[in-house]
């Protein structure tokens, strides 16, 4: 047998444990479908009346588009202020790049309610609380360190040389960053993209602290909905977005595959 492969056991060891992971997220699938008022298992009648009432049910749609177009906004803010950032710390090591990076990184060691409330205490005194735009600073302050630290990765894999010999055949700075930096890092811009979209779409406790009764998320819309209802429509949502994770996925790895964007 060929040293280098894996055997059997191991392959149905790591099958039975991805079971028991996705098992929680899989029965909300037979759930959606229940024709019973109430959220239980297994459903005693199968029925679409869920779905069909989620589409009629304006706060839900209405959190979904604010949570899609929040999450389209600090995507493209979070690359736009990481990229640049990334490669003056990388390449070219400006005086206090360590300590800039180590800045900008820190709220992934804080908790997200420590956070959440330090927010709250400095945009109530700005008026910034219930506003689109506050919450998308909000949102910036946790998904822009992990654009930081997925590009700083990916700029770190980049060949200098490749840059180098640009350089040497008479290209600009700027040239070299866009026809050979930036395409070298594509997998690690994908990657960041993906996961600044899904943590900013996803993100609840922070938001909790900054939403009003005029603006709303979907996370928050539905922490709110199960508090006083406990009906399968929160199956039904969470079955789209378990779609939506999926398509996105199945995006990037149509376009870079994932071993080449997610593992470096």
């Amino acid at each position: 047998m060929d040293g280098h492969e894996i055997p059997w056991p191991l392959h149905a060891l790591v099958f039975v444990l991805m079971l028991f992971l996705l098992a929680p997220a899989l029965l909300v699938f037979p759930i959606s479908f229940s024709g019973d008022r109430l959220l239980s298992f297994p459903p005693s009648s199968w029925s679409f009346r869920w779905y069909q009432s989620l589409l009629q049910n304006e706060l839900i749609i209405s959190s979904f588009l604010t949570s899609l177009s929040l999450a389209v906004v600090v995507t493209i803010l979070s690359l736009a202020i990481a990229i640049p950032a990334v490669y003056a710390i990388i390449r070219l090591k400006t005086p206090g790049s360590e300590f800039l990076y180590n800045l900008f990184t820190a709220p992934l060691l804080l908790p997200t309610i420590v956070l959440g409330l330090a927010i709250l205490i400095i945009f109530a005194t700005i008026g910034l609380l219930g506003t689109f735009h506050g919450i998308v600073l909000a949102h910036l302050v946790v998904t822009l360190p992990y654009a930081l630290r997925v590009l700083a990765v990916a700029l770190g894999n980049v060949d200098l040389a490749c840059e180098e010999a640009a350089a040497s055949l008479g290209a600009g700075p700027l040239t070299v960053v866009r026809r050979v930096t930036l395409p070298m890092m594509m997998p690690g811009i994908i990657a960041a993209t993906a996961l600044c979209f899904l943590v900013s779409f996803d993100e609840l406790v922070i938001t909790l602290f900054l939403t009003g009764p005029k603006l709303t998320t979907l996370p928050t819309e539905l922490f709110r909905y199960v508090e006083t209802s406990a009906d399968p429509t929160v199956a039904c949502v969470s079955v789209l977005l378990f779609l939506f994770t999926l398509a996105i996925i199945m995006i990037i790895d149509r376009a870079m595959g994932l071993t080449q964007t997610f593992v470096r």
